[in-house]
Order: C-alpha cells, then structure tokens, then sequence
C-alpha cells in the first residue's frame, strides 16, 4: 500500500491519487473532482446546453468513475477515460431529456481536411472588460453550433486540450477532431476570428460554489467523509457556515453554566 499523502496537495499526479483511493483512501477522490469539476461541466454543458443539467451530468460521472476505478489501466490517461465517461452520461442524459436516442457523434470520412487547411489565429489586444464581453459574445456563439462541433470545440479551444486527449475523451478519430474544430470556428469566425483565442478560454466559467457543490453531492452520495480531511474549502460555505453558528452556540451556554 503506498504511504498516505497530505490530499491539500492538489499537483499529486493522479495515478498516484487513484492508488489512494483504490487503496481505500476515498477523501483522496475530492482531488480528482477539484481537478476535472471545470472540465467535466464544460463538457457536458457542451452537450446539454444547461447549467444544472451539466451538472448533473458531471456528478453521476463522478458516481460511475468511482466505481469503475478497478477497471481504469494506469498506462491510459485517466483525464480522457473520466472525460469519456461524462460525455456518455450526458448523452444519456440528453436522450432521456428528449425521450428517444441520442445524436450521433461520429461523421463520415470524407468529412476529413487536412491539419494544413486549419489556420491559426492571433489574438488581438483586449483588457479584462472586453475579455469578458468577448467571452459572453463566444458562449452564445458556441451555443449555435451543431451538437458533435460543440463539444469538439470547448475541449479544444476552452479546455485546450490536445487533439490526442479530446479524440480519446469522444472516440472519433483525430482526423475528425480537426475537421469539426476547424469547421466550428469557421461557423462563428466571422465577427468573432480577431479575439476568439484570449477570450475563448473565459468562456462558461465555473464558480466556486458550483464547484463545491459537486464535490460535496458526489461525497454524500459515496457516504466519502471530508470534514477531517486536511484540504480547506471542503464543505460548502453555507455548511461550514452552520457549524460554526452551532460552535458558537454550544460555546455561548456553556459559558452560562
């Protein structure tokens, strides 16, 4: 069994994150949510189009990573297979929100263009405020996309990821992650080519508290016990907020004895 770590270290590899917990170290899973809560939301949201039910989404791949831990090979990348997961659960999610079968993802490949044909883009100079008008502007553009571009293009250009992991995370070819890539920003280059880089990456930004949230719903769900674990912000703010009244208040009669 590998020596237990102090879990506040959110930079431990996850590999070694996983031992723990197969190791029955399950306080370690909240380091695996913090890490991947922006992403997995993002994603599902990608496919969902709505807040609280990419949420969902990201807790019950939470639910079903944790019990297929045995299943996961330590020489793949846990980030593609966890992604993975929540992409189906949110295609799952969206058939039974629709009541038939959800879309499907992969095309034809014929559909391919070269990685030659896919120009980048530079950024133009933007402050923070026109950032985020930018990045309100891209979420509704990204909206508007076709359902297999939209996911394509939030892992790749606001989770930046790679086009190996985002292929793993979907199942298609690469080949296919940059033709659709390619062919979304075409769709919404027109008013939005000039910025879309610095500001792309502030959109669907993931606050705190939703992130809190999962991490405390996913645990309550795994009966995972975090009020002793050496990571601060463990419970959300509003818990932490009435232990502290209750503290307080065994304190104030106490002293009245």
């Amino acid at each position: 069994m590998p020596d237990q770590i102090n879990i506040s270290r959110m930079n431990t590899p996850d590999e070694t994150v996983i031992e723990l917990i197969r190791h029955g170290d399950t306080r370690a899973y909240e380091i695996i949510m913090r890490r991947y809560n922006q992403r997995l939301f993002r994603v599902a949201r990608s496919i969902l189009l709505d807040d609280d039910a990419a949420q969902d989404a990201a807790q019950e791949a939470y639910i079903s990573a944790f019990y297929k831990l045995d299943t996961f090979k330590q020489k793949g990348c846990f980030s593609a297979w966890i992604t993975r997961i929540a992409v189906n659960e949110s295609l799952m999610l969206k058939r039974k929100q629709a009541g038939g079968t959800a879309e499907n993802t992969h095309i034809s490949n014929n559909e391919y263009e070269s990685e030659a044909q896919i120009e980048a883009t530079r950024a133009g100079p933007a402050d923070e405020l026109a950032n985020t008008q930018l990045a309100s502007l891209i979420e509704d553009a990204v909206n508007q996309l076709p359902d297999s571009f939209r996911c394509v293009f939030v892992m790749r250009a606001i989770e930046q990821l790679s086009v190996k992991e985002t292929a793993d995370s979907l199942g298609i070819p690469e080949a296919t992650v940059k033709t659709r890539f390619h062919r979304a920003r075409g769709l919404i280059q027109h008013e939005l080519h000039p910025h879309i880089d610095q500001s792309s990456m502030h959109a669907f930004e993931f606050a705190g508290k939703r992130c809190d949230g999962i991490v405390f719903n996913v645990s309550k769900r795994l009966d995972i016990n975090l009020t002793n674990s050496n990571h601060q912000g463990l419970l959300p703010k509003l818990l932490t907020s009435m232990l502290l009244a209750i503290k307080t208040l065994i304190h104030k009669v106490m002293l009245r004895r």
